[in-house]
């Protein structure tokens, strides 16, 4: 923490759009007064953001400048290069301290880091905080001494570190802004066109979310109260409401993952959910691994565009757009890979199981690049995040750490079958097949002719026959990847 002894602080918002359990806010607001700042930053090497994640941080920032103003605070927002904006916000200001929450990925870095260099030496006070993870990524490490490439070791040690720090509150005050001059790249949340409007697709992820600070707090006293109970069981199910949901509201650090953590743990002991050990242990175990791809992206940042595992550097990729536009679409002919498809583009989630039987089949049944399948999540996704996204998907093709091996092929048919074993999310999302019975929901083209007819289903019409035999397809991968199996393992 930092001293109380700045005139004016200045807290500069980006993945940590939420007040409470905010070290780097907490720090800003012992100052005498406080300006906080959010960019929508355009510098060189930054990703830019996914249209589905665009519509989320609009809304995020309009709860949040809400929550600030509430409580007698300020949010400025400006659009530019950060390199140049917060050195200048700050001079403007006259500011004494800034602050903010670190970021993991190489770019981000650097810029962070060059950022704090020009602050100090204009005499201002840069401080960054560890907002966004249970553990920062540097802190576990193999008996080695370097990073950690397998999950369980990882988890492991990451455990055995004992549990995180109880969250921070609320600041008790926000100190008032006071006057502020016409600051530099000062826009509005409007000007920012982050919402889509000529068409506007966000219908469905209106009626699917309600993004900042307070929705994240709904969502998970939902999961304690109705999901936690049965995890352990029941979250490879689609058709069952029995994830937490709170992946985009992570994302944008709207809940911290030591709120999720305690709250958990603190609803088990309390016996406000019925919950095992073993669904709480599951359940924290998935924050593990997003914090398994953090540690992984802060050692391997080009984890988004470069094969983890060199040997993949070779794979025969198919350049096939028409099967990419068919997957992108939901119309590959397999029911629970085009319900999987849809859910994303209407709601901007896909449901964890289903992601890697999507990702399997771009990569292993059409053997198109896995950077195709990373590129449309990140578009399409509202939790699209820079660590989890990348290396999920590296792992489904093989290519990551600890990745799942090449030759596991998801069968999308006996997945579907025995995940959404009624149907029923297969139905909700590709409707057209609503009505088949259970025993043919999942291979439509096996119907008999009189069962497709009562359904009002001609394949190849209403509903795409398979764009691939599954047969086919997965022994053309195997062969593949018999091709390139003597290559180096780890990456150079």
């Amino acid at each position: 923490m930092t001293d109380s002894s700045a005139r004016l602080a200045l807290h500069w918002f980006r993945n940590d759009l939420r007040l409470a359990d905010n070290p780097a806010l907490l720090a800003a607001a012992e100052a005498e007064r406080l300006i906080t700042l959010f960019i929508d930053e355009t510098d060189p090497g930054l990703r830019a953001r996914g249209g589905a994640a665009r519509w989320w941080l609009h809304h995020s920032l309009a709860r949040l400048d809400e929550s600030l103003a509430a409580r007698g605070g300020r949010l400025v927002i400006a659009r530019g290069e950060a390199r140049r904006l917060v050195p200048a916000i700050a001079g403007a200001l006259g500011a004494d301290l800034v602050t903010w929450s670190r970021r993991y990925g190489g770019a981000e870095r650097d810029l962070d880091g060059a950022i704090k260099a020009g602050l100090r030496d204009a005499g201002i006070r840069a401080e960054s905080f560890n907002s966004h993870l249970l553990h920062e990524p540097w802190q576990i490490r193999s008996k080695a001494g370097g990073p950690m490439r397998v999950f369980s070791p990882f988890w492991r040690a990451a455990c055995a570190m004992g549990p995180p720090a109880m969250p921070l509150p609320v600041p008790a005050r926000l100190p008032p802004p006071g006057p502020c001059p016409a600051l530099p790249g000062e826009t509005d949340l409007g000007t920012l066109a982050l919402l889509p409007t000529t068409p506007d697709w966000a219908g469905g992820l209106r009626a699917a979310w309600m993004p900042g600070e307070a929705g994240a707090a709904a969502r998970l006293d939902a999961f304690l109260d109705g999901g936690l109970a049965g995890y352990a069981g029941n979250r490879d199910r689609p058709d069952l409401a029995a994830t937490s949901r709170l992946s985009p509201h992570l994302a944008f650090g709207e809940i911290s993952p030591r709120q999720v953590w305690h709250a958990v743990e603190f609803a088990a002991r309390a016996g406000r959910s019925p919950a095992s050990g073993r669904d709480v242990e599951k359940f924290l175990a998935e924050l593990g691994w997003r914090e398994f791809s953090y540690h992984l992206l802060y050692h391997y940042p080009d984890l988004a565009t470069a094969n983890y595992q060199r040997k993949f550097d070779v794979f025969p990729w198919q350049e096939d757009g028409a099967a990419l536009a068919a997957w992108k679409r939901g119309r590959t002919g397999y029911p629970i890979v085009d319900a999987g498809m849809r859910e994303l583009w209407q709601t901007g989630t896909m449901h964890n199981r289903v992601r890697m039987i999507v990702a399997s089949f771009l990569i292993k049944h059409l053997m198109i690049d896995w950077r195709a399948g990373e590129a449309w999540f990140w578009d399409t996704l509202c939790d699209a995040d820079p660590a989890s996204n990348a290396a999920s998907w590296q792992w489904v093709a093989g290519s990551g750490a600890d990745a799942a091996p090449y030759f596991r092929i998801f069968n999308p048919i006996t997945q579907g079958a025995k995940f959404d074993p009624d149907g029923a999310y297969i139905r909700r999302f590709v409707p057209e097949l609503a009505g088949l019975p259970p025993a043919f929901i999942h291979r439509p083209w096996e119907a008999p002719h009189p069962i497709l007819a009562g359904a009002s289903i001609s394949l190849g019409s209403t509903y795409p026959a398979p764009i691939v035999s599954h047969e086919r397809a997965r022994a053309r991968a195997l062969a593949a990847f018999e091709a390139i199996s003597g290559g180096t393992e780890m990456p150079a």
